[in-house]
């Protein structure tokens, strides 16, 4: 019965995966380029096509990264900011239930002795919301896979859902902003001012994870390994 439900997931999940590929939707994803004049291309719709797109690149762990870039350019600094930190919290949201209510049994089965899921499992047993805010801020775990993992965890989704809008913000910003005031207004003096501003705004987020880690007794190194 279990491998039935495992064989019924791995299928469904090869069924979106081939069907995205087949319309092209899996290729442009992947391709900055063409998902920024794809989205362009659905005039006002392009919001929610952002928005389906991000959170489809978040439950298939894809490379979703340069996103936040992407809605800088294509929806402007403020607007691609805000799009891109709902989109990264939906994705993550959608991720962390699936975990959480869908998937639980398989996912502990298949991935419950991997490294980065046990460390997490244990970080949030040991410091609660605090671990989440420490490897949110500091990259030491995928952020697609610190979805999933976090699901399974004894981790309060209304906590996992406020502390990842909250630690995510301030650099959905800073690179949504930085990416549309470039492709608006071009290099100038002022970038480079803004620039500074961003680079003090992460060195003093750099100065949290520290703290948590010092107060908590996590070792980072030990940690990242």
């Amino acid at each position: 019965m279990k491998f039935a439900k495992i064989a019924l997931i791995a299928l469904a999940i090869a069924l979106v995966i081939f069907v995205a590929k087949q319309t092209g939707i899996l290729e442009i994803i992947t391709d900055i380029r063409s998902l920024q004049e794809w989205i362009a291309g659905f005039g006002v719709w392009g919001y929610a096509v952002f928005v389906l797109a991000f959170v489809f690149a978040c439950v298939f762990m894809l490379p979703g990264s340069a996103f936040t870039i992407v809605a800088g350019i294509v929806f402007g600094p403020v607007k691609g900011a805000l799009l891109a930190l709902f989109s990264a919290t939906l994705g993550a949201t959608v991720a962390f239930i699936l975990a959480r209510f869908i998937f639980r049994d398989t996912i502990v089965k298949k991935f419950g002795d991997n490294p980065i899921f046990k460390k997490i499992d244990d970080g949030v047993a040991q410091n609660g919301s605090s671990f989440l805010i420490l490897t949110r801020l500091v990259p030491v775990f995928p952020f697609s896979l610190q979805n999933y993992a976090y699901g399974i965890t004894g981790l309060n989704l209304a906590t996992y859902v406020i502390v990842s809008l909250i630690t995510m913000a301030p650099g959905a910003f800073i690179f949504a902003y930085m990416a549309g005031d470039i492709a608006t207004n071009g290099v100038s003096a002022m970038l480079l001012v803004k620039f500074a501003g961003a680079g003090l705004v992460l060195f003093g987020m750099s100065l949290i994870p520290k703290y948590i880690a010092k107060k908590k007794g996590i070792n980072m190194e030990e940690l990242a390994k």
